[in-house]
């Protein structure tokens, strides 16, 4: 038990921590999300464009996850393996919302414009204890990415944002390398026209996703799991 207690997640593999979550390790499972919580965010967020649905996402992957992770047979990365699975939940959802809306308009029912502010709405939640000034240049930042085509959109978060290699964002978009490098080449381009060159570092503090969200997603998760 004191063994336990003193283990340094950090140092284990992908295969010894996914055997620790497996057996319900508490402090493996917390490790894995908080290690993994701000870029899945951000990978769920680039589909869903909405701080909430992404959130909602997450969790519900980190279910789905956690609950298979005994198959996870170390092909790819932990994270990788986690990102594929977030994206497909985000996905799903998003291609339920599209066909509740079409039925909607189907039917006669029109879609508000207002409903659309909303759904963007929730990436602009200003952290508190952020600058003024740093926070209108993310806010800028964030609806310039968000106003990106959504192939595009995914591909510029997961390398740009989250610094995923070429060869792992193919595979966890399941396209080609050469199709990742022109996304992300024409992602750029698009941003450049609406972005000066000097914004590029503030990218790294954008959807911030860490500190007490952070751990109250874990929190969350782990209630969600009974561990």
């Amino acid at each position: 038990m004191t063994a336990q207690a003193k283990l340094d997640y950090s140092t284990l593999g992908d295969a010894e921590l996914a055997a620790l979550c497996v057996h319900h390790d508490t402090e493996a499972v917390r490790h894995v999300l908080t290690a993994n919580n701000q870029r899945l965010f951000r990978a769920a967020w680039s589909i869903l464009k909405d701080r909430g649905e992404a959130e909602e996402a997450l969790q519900a992957a980190y279910v789905s996850a956690f609950s298979s992770i005994h198959r996870f047979e170390g092909r790819s990365s932990l994270a990788t393996w986690l990102t594929r699975i977030v994206i497909n939940e985000a996905l799903g959802r998003l291609r339920s919302e599209r066909r509740r809306r079409a039925r909607l308009e189907s039917e006669g029912v029109p879609v508000l414009d207002a409903y659309r502010e909303k759904l963007m709405a929730g990436s602009e939640t200003p952290p508190p204890d952020a600058a003024v000034a740093r926070e209108q240049l993310r806010r800028l930042l964030e609806r310039a990415v968000a106003e990106l085509p959504d192939i595009f959109r995914t591909v510029f978060v997961l390398r740009e944002i989250e610094g995923l290699s070429v060869e792992d964002t193919a595979q966890v978009l399941e396209v080609p390398a050469a199709t990742v490098k022109t996304r992300l080449l024409r992602a750029k381009r698009r941003l450049q026209e609406a972005l000066a060159p000097d914004v590029h570092e503030a990218l790294t503090g954008t959807f911030p996703f860490a500190g007490a969200d952070c751990a109250a997603l874990t929190e969350r998760v782990l209630a969600r799991l009974s561990y």
